[in-house]
Order: C-alpha cells, then structure tokens, then sequence
C-alpha cells in the first residue's frame, strides 16, 4: 500500500511517495517545479534527505527551466484564439450549426469548430480534444507500422489521454503504451521521438546506458528532439496537487 508524507529540506519541499519498489527515483515535475521522491517501504527518512541534498543541483536546474519556460494562456474556445496542431499554429472560429458538430482545418490556418448554438466552453474544449485524440490516433497507427518493424517489436496496446507531467509512458511487462493528448499539438517529429521513446522501453525498462544506445541506433537525432520538445511551450492546465 502507498502512503504520502512530506519532508523539508532547507527550502525544498518535498512529496514522499513508499511504495513496493527497489530503488529511490526523485523527479522535478511542471509546472512549478514539484519535487517528488518515490521510495522502497522500509526507507528511513535521514536516506532520503541525503538523496535530496545531493541532487539540489540537478533540481535547481530544472526547476529553472520550469519557471523560464513559456506557457500558454488559458483558453476559452471562442473564436480569434490561437491553437496547435502538429506543431502549427491556428486561429479557432467557432461557427454555430444544427445538427452535427465538427472540426475542421480551413485553409492552412484556421481551425473551424462547428458547434450547436449556446454550447458551453467545456463542450467546445471535449469537441475540440476528441478532435485531437482521433487525429493523433492516425499518427500513432503510422508510427506503430514503421516502427515496429524497424525496432523488431510490437506494443500489445497503445492508448491516448491527457497527463500532466509526462509526454507518455510504458508497462514492459504488459507491453502497453500511453501517450499524452498534447502531443498532437507538438510537431510530428517531436512525437515520433515520444513512441520511439517508449517503445524503446520494450526493450530495456530503464533509463540506462543500454537505453540509450538503442535510441542512438534507432532514431539518431534523438537528444535535439527531446531537447526541441521540452523547450515548447507548455500547456496551461489547471493543476491540481
């Protein structure tokens, strides 16, 4: 069973996650900088001040980056907004109409929602994000081809949803795949590095030396796409803690 504690050290707060594992992973999540420790049952706390204290440096820096890294503004779903597909940007026109709502791209620069009359902000935004997690769906349903037979491996399942601090995530033991909904608003390529990314984790759980030599192999400018992806601007979601 997990439990949740928090410990201070000097100015950082930190969340303590135990749980059954066999290793301490500290992470540094957007879009504040959250701090989060996850650790074996049995963990004393004076073993995870010590790990704290180690990697302030390291938390420091990406804690930076959160706090310089440009975020968009909350959107409403009316029209004369700027959106995001693969990477472009679009202005919305919301377009009343009976009895089929719908997106679509007109133009190369202006994405249409078509909505019934005195529709709410949140039935645009679901209209919208169903929009999305169709069109990724196809990307996905590519990259899934290509890729597994570059890689020589096939995921069992893979599946879309919002997430708010991780670009996707991988179950080697169930081979299964999640990838987060805003990646259809980031550039093709900065996808394809995401998929490749967890499927690479197919083959090799962590993030190790091994790991990486499979991504140098298979998707060579791997390091530029990561870095292009985490410098984009990040989404504005009402986070919750």
């Amino acid at each position: 069973m997990n439990t949740k504690t928090e410990i201070k050290v000097g100015n950082y707060t930190t969340e303590i996650v135990r749980k059954e594992i066999k290793n301490m992973h500290l992470g540094v999540y957007p879009p504040t900088g959250r701090i989060r420790v996850a650790v074996p049952l049995k963990t004393s706390d004076e073993s995870i001040r010590l790990l704290i204290v180690s990697k302030i440096p390291w938390i420091k820096k990406q804690q930076a980056k959160f706090i310089n890294q440009e975020r968009q503004s909350k959107r409403d779903y009316i029209s004369g907004e700027s959106h995001y597909f693969l990477g472009r940007r679009y202005l919305l026109k919301v377009i009343d109409i009976e009895p089929i709502p719908r997106v679509e791209i007109k133009r190369k620069t202006r994405i249409n929602l078509y909505v019934k009359p005195n529709s709410t902000q949140q039935h645009r935004e679901k209209l919208l994000d169903n929009w999305y997690r169709l069109e990724i769906k196809k990307q996905i349903e590519f990259l899934g081809d290509k890729w597994s037979k570059i890689i020589g491996i096939k995921a069992n399942k893979i599946s879309v949803r919002k997430m708010k601090t991780k670009w996707g995530t991988c179950n080697p033991r169930s081979r299964r795949i999640l990838l987060n909904l805003e990646l259809a608003k980031k550039p093709s390529h900065c996808l394809e590095y995401v998929f490749v990314h967890e499927m690479i984790h197919l083959l090799e759980k962590k993030h190790s030396v091994k790991f990486q030599n499979y991504m140098d192999k298979f998707l060579p400018k791997w390091k530029q796409l990561k870095q292009e992806l985490n410098k984009s601007p990040l989404n504005y979601i009402d986070w919750d803690y």
